[in-house]
């Protein structure tokens, strides 16, 4: 089911009529970070060593260089010192799942770069080549302390191109971008199985499809290295005979790092038997999973632990199906948690990704542990996409994406007051923060 309900359109039409009005700004630019910053007397929730109440964190050359206790770390000299005293500061959120710079304004076509529609297996669609980074909507979602998020394209393809993992903040696109081609969705459901002649119509299509894919890949790697070992050969020799020749094939090139195992696929499926036949397409082939959606799948999800892979949750809104108990959704990420499943929370689409922290929060509602949530909009995710040296917690060496908050950052009621990323105060402002100053009085 899509998330949100029928009275969120009459506002996003008018947030849309209000933004056509002038183009996007500039993306604003982070301001000069000081040599050195030192965060005192706030309640620091490191994720990864604990919550240390009265805490010191110093930020210097874009990195944490130290964190503890009031007493037990010195705070340098030529340091500036902001006094969070009654605040929480914490890392900076993750967010699994964005179609962030791929879309502006949902009503106009114009504004969208979601999914190529010519064709189901596209995996050589790259989100970098569309990716905007001045969008309206990335300083939105700073504003509530999300600092790094996953951009993948719409669903609408089984195979529909690779995800990017960006920075909420940078000089450009470039910066932003920390890795491209991070991972390849895989979408097995009703979306993809279309009342159209090209594209199959069953789920027996829609696997056959994509098993003939990685069959074509493999056969194409082959061909690829054996034309490896002719010029090789051939660039050693006299060169009387002709030069190897081989024709490259993006769409079949594409899926050959997946294949290899040395890059994850995000297979999306949200009822039990999409689920375990895909899966079971996905072991066929021995991919690198991590499950995407599956938010009703209640009745497999000893299964689920049973193949140790981790899973990306949501939407955590989704209503319960007729043969499910109305908190079926909402209670799945603390059964899976509960069987040792690692998971992470994605907001998906973009007017939802200010909401991250509040889907971990409802999930806490329902049975999920506080750290555990936590959890899954830091670590987790840091760990799930690679980069956990870099970011998820609170720990000496990491990227300095920090937040401070007067509160719980999983409670609707906290406010954000600061956001850092790689050391730098970002601007607290965006578009809808301008229009409320300017329309507001």
């Amino acid at each position: 089911m899509k998330q949100g309900i029928t009275f969120i359109f009459v506002t996003l039409a008018l947030s849309a009529s209000v933004l056509a009005q002038k183009p996007p700004a500039k993306l604003a630019e982070a301001t000069p970070a000081p040599k050195t910053i030192a965060i005192i007397g706030g309640k620091l929730l490191t994720v990864s060593h604990g919550t240390i109440e009265n805490g010191v964190l110093v930020l210097s050359g874009g990195k944490i260089t130290a964190v503890g206790a009031a007493g037990a770390v010195q705070v340098p000299a030529d340091a500036q010192v902001i006094d969070a005293k009654g605040m929480t500061v914490y890392p900076g959120l993750i967010d699994s799942e964005t179609n962030l710079g791929l879309v502006e304004i949902e009503a106009d076509e114009n504004g969208r770069d979601l999914v190529e529609p010519s064709g189901e297996i596209m995996p050589h669609m790259h989100v970098y080549d569309a990716f905007h980074a001045e969008t309206e909507r990335i300083p939105i979602d700073r504003y509530n302390g999300i600092t790094n998020a996953v951009v993948a394209p719409a669903s609408g393809d089984s195979l529909p191109g690779q995800d990017i993992f960006i920075q909420l903040a940078g000089r450009d696109r470039d910066e932003m971008i920390l890795k491209r081609d991070s991972a390849l969705p895989m979408n097995f459901s009703e979306e993809q199985r279309r009342k159209e002649p090209k594209f199959p119509s069953t789920r027996m299509g829609l696997a056959s499809q994509l098993r003939q894919s990685f069959l074509d890949a493999q056969d194409y790697d082959r061909r690829q290295t054996d034309y490896n070992q002719k010029l090789a050969a051939w660039q050693k020799g006299d060169k009387k005979e002709a030069q190897p020749s081989f024709k490259r094939d993006l769409q079949l090139e594409a899926l050959l790092p997946y294949l290899r195992g040395e890059k994850p696929v995000v297979l999306g499926a949200s009822q039990s038997h999409d689920v375990e036949t895909a899966m079971s397409v996905a072991q066929e082939f021995h991919l690198k999973v991590v499950l995407n959606h599956i938010t009703h799948t209640q009745d497999i999800v000893d299964e689920i632990a049973s193949w140790h892979v981790p899973v990306i949750f949501g939407p955590i809104y989704d209503a319960p199906q007729a043969n499910e108990r109305y908190d079926a959704v909402f209670s799945l990420p603390a059964e899976l948690v509960k069987r040792g499943v690692k998971i992470a929370f994605a907001s998906y689409e973009s007017q939802f990704n200010r909401n991250l922290p509040y889907v971990a929060g409802y999930a806490v509602a329902y049975g999920l542990p506080y750290d555990e949530a936590l959890k899954a909009v830091t670590l987790n995710p840091a760990e799930i996409w690679g980069v956990a040296d870099q970011l998820g917690s609170l720990d000496v060496g990491k990227t300095a994406n920090v937040v401070i908050a007067n509160g719980d950052p999983l409670d609707v009621r906290t406010d954000v007051k600061q956001v850092f990323i790689q050391g730098k105060a970002i601007p607290m402002e965006n578009r809808q923060t301008r229009l409320r100053d300017q329309y507001g009085r």
